[in-house]
């Protein structure tokens, strides 16, 4: 089938939800979609010029498309995340899990166990989680086991085995962790209802259970059963000792799940915490790695889709950082503006940046490339480039009351300094304290003889200075006919705002970006290099001056007189036959008189 027949099939399509799926000539899925108007959704990969050169490439392979139509959009939703996970098909966002979460298991016997676990099976029993760590895990399995003496063993417990005596306590019974149903010492309907129990801690419905179990332990003590009272109240202190371990939130607030969201070029970072009765019992991050031109909504439906059927939450309400323009059935969303869901959907948000950049810190000692290449993508996107800058230039002016001007030039490349790049100029035709022209007149010299010489361009200019400085620097650029050839910013220092040709509004970028760090290490990297140029040559012209003027000094003899002292400091402190061993006694006199005149 070829493109032309795929956008015949296309024009065929309802206007309805449903999940669709693209096939190469080898009958490969490339593919896998969702859309709430099908026809429309499919037809925009055929019906306009696509920016991303990914998504391009992938409509020139289609040849085939196949569509499943569902009810509903979040029924889309969640076909499409289902065939993605079984075909992990080329270009689709791939959910990066780098390991299998530890889960509880309930299992399904006649006086059930209750045991962690990683990668649940098809095995009838019931599997609470995943959790966000082991200790978590293991935190619930040891409060179950405190809580209730559960049976630890593998034995089948039938009734035909207990009461043909076929097993005997072990050493779990004598040390009083378990009450030995393999002798038929523990009624099965007690252990079932302390299994409906566990059930509840383990889904973090703790506030239930302690509602339920006060009026009990009243209740026997009141009947004078003692020993019934103590072990409900030492069930009380341990749930509400648990409880008190949580993130307690407003407990009005209920059964809600939270999504805090963050992406770089390459990435999407979604946290999810799980509220149940006012406390925070789950917490997870997952990555989802872009492959197309996926929008923050797309991934954000994605995660809801995935950590939804992966949590099994029916929670009522979820909290998200902006709506997903989706409608899940029994679930309300709600974008918070104050309040305790708006701490909540913080928290969420902060969890995520931490991940992401504990994330990209790893990477930069693991894959030091690939770290470079998410930086670079990272500053193409929030600068509107149209490439990546692999070679970026920065310029600073320095100055003391308009003496001694110099310009310096740091070059980074692969977003790091390319320090026998630097260049630094003398300006020659700025006159006064002119900050504009000499940065002009720096970046003319500089790309001038780039042209000259053949060498190649940067992608991006980066001018330390607002707008006055940006348009000194375009005017040189528009003499040499390289406006629009190379990207050019400013950068002010106050507010740390970007400013770009043209645009009277500024850009704030984000100051936790990994691209502004690059822009802020360029700009004091272009300041270090060019005030130690300039200070330099300041110190030159005083001591020079200071020789020089003296009547009958020439450079030679100056010179000759710092290398041997260092400074005019250095001789005038000097021992007279010093100076005299050095350029003898008729100059050595001059230049003694003329220091010793000069204080």
């Amino acid at each position: 089938m070829t493109t032309l027949d795929v956008r015949e099939k296309v024009r065929l399509l309802p206007h309805s939800p449903g999940v669709y799926q693209f096939f190469d000539a080898d009958g490969t899925i490339l593919y896998v979609g969702k859309a709430k108007d099908l026809r429309h959704r499919v037809g925009s990969y055929f019906a306009k010029e696509h920016h991303d050169g990914k998504t391009r490439l992938l409509v020139r392979k289609i040849v085939d498309l196949r569509v499943i139509h569902v009810p509903t959009e979040f029924e889309a939703l969640l076909l499409e995340n289902s065939l993605i996970k079984e075909h992990q098909p080329r270009y689709n966002i791939l959910l990066r899990d780098d390991k299998s979460f530890p889960f509880i298991r309930i299992r399904n016997e006649r006086f059930p166990r209750v045991e962690g676990m990683r990668n649940p099976e098809e095995d009838g029993s019931d599997y609470f989680g995943p959790y966000a760590s082991v200790r978590t895990m293991k935190t619930v399995l040891g409060l179950v086991h405190k809580l209730y003496k559960l049976r630890t063993c593998n034995y089948d417990l039938s009734p035909r085995n207990i009461e043909q005596k076929k097993f005997k306590r072990c050493l779990e019974f004598h040390i009083g962790n378990c009450k030995g149903p393999c002798e038929g010492l523990q009624d099965e309907a007690e252990y079932t209802t302390n299994m409906v129990q566990v059930r509840e801690i383990v889904k973090g419905r703790v506030t239930g259970l302690l509602k339920v179990m006060r009026p009990l332990m009243f209740e026997h003590a009141e009947k004078l059963e003692f020993e019934a009272a103590e072990e409900y109240r030492q069930k009380i202190e341990r749930l509400e000792s648990y409880r008190a371990k949580s993130i307690v939130v407003n407990p009005d607030i209920g059964d809600v799940d939270i999504y805090g969201l963050v992406s770089d070029p390459t990435s999407t970072y979604v946290n999810y915490m799980r509220v149940i009765d006012g406390a925070v019992v789950h917490g997870i991050t997952i990555e989802l790695k872009r492959r197309l031109e996926e929008s923050d909504v797309e991934m954000l439906q994605l995660a809801i889709a995935e950590l939804r059927t992966r949590y099994h939450s029916l929670a009522p309400e979820a909290i998200v950082p902006f709506d997903p323009e989706i409608e899940v059935p029994g679930l309300s969303f709600t974008v918070p503006q104050r309040g305790d869901k708006l701490k909540l959907l913080e928290l969420c948000e902060r969890n995520v940046r931490y991940f992401m950049l504990d994330k990209q810190k790893q990477e930069k000692l693991t894959d030091p490339e690939g770290a470079t290449t998410r930086t670079l993508e990272q500053l193409k996107q929030d600068l509107r480039l149209t490439e990546l800058p692999r070679h970026i230039e920065c310029f600073d002016n320095s100055n003391t009351q308009g003496t001694d001007p110099v310009s310096a030039c740091v070059v980074f490349k692969d977003a790091k300094p390319s320090k026998k790049d630097y260049r630094h100029f003398n300006i020659r035709t700025v006159e006064g304290p002119d900050d504009f022209a000499s940065m002009t007149e720096a970046v003319e010299r500089r790309y001038s003889r780039l042209v000259t010489e053949g060498e190649p361009l940067p992608q991006l200019i980066v001018i330390d200075g607002g707008k006055g400085q940006l348009s000194a620097a375009l005017e040189a650029l528009d003499r040499l006919g390289l406006r629009g050839t190379i990207a050019i910013i400013g950068i002010a220092k106050k507010l740390e705002e970007i400013y770009f040709p043209g645009d009277p509004f500024p850009l704030h970028i984000d100051k936790r970006s990994s691209s502004l760090r690059v822009i802020q290490h360029m700009r004091n990297e272009a300041h270090r290099f060019g005030i130690t140029h300039h200070r330099g040559r300041r110190s030159k012209r005083i001591v020079r001056t200071g020789l020089e003027e003296i009547p009958g000094i020439g450079p030679g003899t100056a010179q000759k007189l710092l290398k041997r002292f260092g400074s005019i400091k250095g001789i005038r402190e000097a021992m007279p036959e010093d100076v005299v061993a050095e350029v003898g006694a008729k100059k050595a006199e001059v230049v003694l008189r003329g220091l010793a005149s000069a204080q």
